[in-house]
């Protein structure tokens, strides 16, 4: 099986005049097409994605609907309340994970949880996992395996995803 964190693409900065309620900040229209870009270089290393679990805050599934549009074959695309800043996802991972046979599911949500939920998954140190706007972090894990037995497949930031983007070529610049 294979479980892959997406952090959200770069959304506008918090401000309480234009978002009162900062679930409904969007992602910026920079932040659209470099997270789209950013997304067809993740299809592009994993074809085939079975189900996409987000975060209900507008940013996380607005990248989750590009994330669903650069796939080959859509898939279907959940909203997950315990994907929500501070929420309790890991036991619903957990149960995924233990249920879930030869799937691929890509989680969109936020920083610091994914990471968290990452190295909670993995045993790996959750602060060394830090998924910048639109990276990926994948896992792998093998049917039967205990509570931290998932391995760390890749660790992706944005910029190297979007290198990866169909009729992308490298141009030697770094940018984040």
């Amino acid at each position: 099986m294979i479980l892959i964190f997406v952090r959200h693409g770069p959304a506008g900065s918090a401000d309480g005049a234009r978002w009162p309620d900062d679930r409904a900040r969007p992602l910026t229209p920079r932040g659209m097409e470099r997270t789209r870009l950013a997304l067809k270089g993740l299809v592009r290393l994993v074809p085939q994605i079975d189900r996409v679990w987000t975060s209900p805050l507008v940013r996380a599934r607005e990248t989750a609907d590009l994330l669903r549009r650069a796939a080959k074959t859509p898939p279907p695309v959940e909203v997950v309340d315990e994907l929500a800043p501070d929420g309790r996802a890991l036991p619903l991972l957990r149960e995924w994970a233990r249920r879930a046979k030869d799937e691929t599911l890509v989680v969109v949500g936020h920083e610091p949880d994914l990471s968290s939920l990452a190295g909670a998954l993995s045993g790996l140190r959750a602060g060394g996992l830090a998924l910048k706007k639109a990276g990926a972090v994948g896992l792998t894990i093998e049917p039967g395996a205990g509570p931290g037995g998932a391995s760390l497949a890749f660790f992706l930031p944005p910029r190297a995803l979007r290198a990866m983007a169909p009729g992308k070529r490298p141009s030697g610049k770094v940018d984040a």
